[in-house]
């Protein structure tokens, strides 16, 4: 294993590291007891100091290691499922570039699990992506009518059991032009990323609750103020005058 990470290590800006395989026994998969294989590579040590005491005196050294709390790079490959693949958990917390892909791809040669909770996280990013980055492009929208639209696709999955794409398309997009610009980008979604959404599927809460906390309806203003949005973007009226662009919030109480 340890060479054919090497062989895969080809890019210039891949760091060189310690790599370690482990075997644990009796883990807990889904109520399951199973044994796994851990593969975990180390890049960046940490300074540590080591106390030791002499008879009256304190001794204190530094030296080199590796931070457990901070782990590089690993991966868990528990022993369910061998017939399609077994089942594996993962963490890069290094690299986020394009040379990040050899642990994921060239190493390990993952595919995501077909499952709700990766149907459920796939669609809410491609909720996300779509909303804040494909919608500007092709239509007039305030970052307002942005962070309600978001509001309503969170709402969407937190207040149904199972998804429905018709359904959520005419609840949350409504506009007809804009579900089949919609329907378009999820196509090009897809193959971006080399992933399957279907169109009905139930929902993960889990899944939900992690993507909610990365999909925030905010509207930043220079650095001086930051407008969070959790619904009715009626009340909110933008317009510029002689000293320069504002916001016009209607509220009923105060809290």
């Amino acid at each position: 294993m340890a060479k054919h990470l090497y062989k895969k290590s080809t890019h210039p800006q891949i760091k060189g590291g310690e790599f370690y395989t482990v075997y644990f026994k009796d883990c807990i998969l889904e109520g399951e007891i199973v044994d796994a294989i851990g593969l975990f590579k180390s890049e960046n040590k940490d300074t540590f100091l080591k106390v030791s005491t002499l008879k009256n005196d304190f001794k204190i050294e530094t030296v080199e290691g590796v931070n457990i709390n901070k782990l590089d790079k690993g991966c868990l490959i528990f022993n369910k499922e061998c017939e399609s693949g077994y089942i594996v958990t993962i963490v890069d917390n290094t690299n986020k570039g394009i040379e990040a892909q050899y642990w994921l791809d060239d190493f390990l040669s993952i595919r995501q699990r077909n499952d709700e909770y990766h149907d459920t996280q796939n669609i809410l990013s491609l909720c996300k992506n779509f909303i804040k980055k494909e919608l500007p492009k092709h239509f007039e929208i305030s970052k307002a009518d942005q962070a309600e639209l978001l509001n309503k696709s969170v709402s969407y999955f937190k207040n149904n059991e199972n998804f429905n794409m018709k359904e959520f398309a005419s609840e949350v997009i409504c506009q007809p032009e804009i579900i089949n610009t919609f329907n378009q980008y999820k196509s090009s979604f897809q193959e971006d990323y080399d992933i399957r959404i279907a169109d009905n599927f139930t929902i993960s809460e889990s899944a939900v609750k992690k993507q909610v906390r990365s999909i925030k309806s905010v509207i930043k203003l220079d650095k001086n103020f930051d407008i969070y949005i959790h619904g009715n973007s009626e009340l909110i009226e933008q317009g510029e005058d002689s000293k320069g662009k504002f916001y016009k919030m209607y509220y009923t109480e105060e809290s």
